[in-house]
């Protein structure tokens, strides 16, 4: 849909880890490329200097306002409230970020003629305790949480928009994203906080017995499929695509080739299991695959390499 000429691109959330790839990702296929940022976890570091920031909340008059402003060609909307035990903890705060935010801007896009967007949506949070792994896009939807239940209502708020409006929506369930520029502080991003871990010679804690497996996608195949879903022709109307593996992996296993990544032998140390947690998670990204065209996703074993050596590179340089 996106035309060889510059389009404005406007990502929210745009200066966070996985937004920040994809605002360079679109700045490097020529688009003008706006971001919407609270900074609340994201930072301006992460941007190219070129790329225009605004400091605003998703649920205010002011994110909308700028979204009329621009009129963008396309809306990538990845802000989110994304801790789940935060959810748990305050689903009225979640609901309000991740439901009322995203209703803010879709309102604000229709109103200025916007008619596409890309929503960066999870999906082992959606289909809860599977029935079979990996799960395709038609398993049941069971979430477990107040984060998952505000990421499905927002996917139907989005089949209303397609139906009503005749928007574009694509949402792309996430499996569990890695990649360099990953927050090491917070809930998400457990690969970030063993790294972090691992080279401040502190040790790593696996909640249970880490036999609980998580399908891993890198940064860079979540930013091809966004890359590939804005290239949908025009009138391809609401959609969902699983961007991950299909490949699970314990938690006990990505400690160990994380450590072998950097050279080291730490033994994790296992604490308590965590309530409720998933089992195991996967995510069947066949449909992607043919439909977007995408290639085979990066390799694990080559993701973490890549990742190991940015976070080594950057606590070389914090120290120094």
């Amino acid at each position: 849909m996106l035309a060889a000429s510059m389009a404005t691109v406007l990502v929210t959330g745009g200066a966070g880890f996985i937004g920040s790839h994809l605002a360079e990702g679109f700045l490097a296929a020529g688009q003008r490329v706006v971001v919407l940022d609270d900074l609340s976890s994201g930072r301006r570091d992460n941007l190219p200097a070129e790329v225009e920031l605004h400091v605003l909340d998703v649920r205010t008059p002011e994110a909308a306002a700028l979204v009329e402003a621009l009129a963008p060609d396309l809306l990538v909307h990845e802000a989110a409230q994304m801790d789940v035990r935060r959810s748990v903890a305050d689903p009225v705060f979640d609901a309000q970020v991740n439901v009322v935010g995203t209703l803010n801007l879709l309102e604000a896009a229709r109103r200025s003629g916007t008619r596409r967007v890309l929503f960066a949506s999870t999906g082992g949070a959606i289909y809860g305790e599977q029935d079979v792994h990996p799960a395709p896009e038609e398993h049941p939807e069971r979430p477990l949480s107040p984060y998952g239940v505000a990421k499905l209502a927002a996917e139907r708020y989005l089949a209303f928009y397609a139906h009503e409006y005749g928007f574009d929506a694509v949402c792309l369930r996430y499996a569990n994203v890695y990649g360099e520029r990953q927050n090491p502080h917070g809930e998400a991003g457990v690969v970030a906080i063993f790294l972090d871990r691992l080279l401040a010679g502190q040790p790593t804690t696996i909640n249970g017995d880490g036999l609980q497996t998580r399908d891993y996608v890198h940064v860079s195949d979540v930013v091809a499929a966004n890359l590939a879903a804005a290239r949908l022709p025009a009138g391809c109307g609401f959609r969902v695509y699983n961007v991950g593996t299909g490949v699970e992996t314990m938690v006990v296993e990505l400690q160990r080739r994380l450590a072998e990544a950097l050279g080291m032998e730490a033994p994790p140390v296992h604490g308590p299991g965590k309530p409720g947690e998933q089992r195991r998670s996967s995510v069947d990204p066949s449909r992607g695959r043919a439909e977007l065209a995408l290639p085979a996703p990066l390799p694990l074993a080559d993701g973490l390499t890549r990742t190991a050596a940015w976070f080594r590179a950057r606590a070389t340089a914090a120290a120094g």
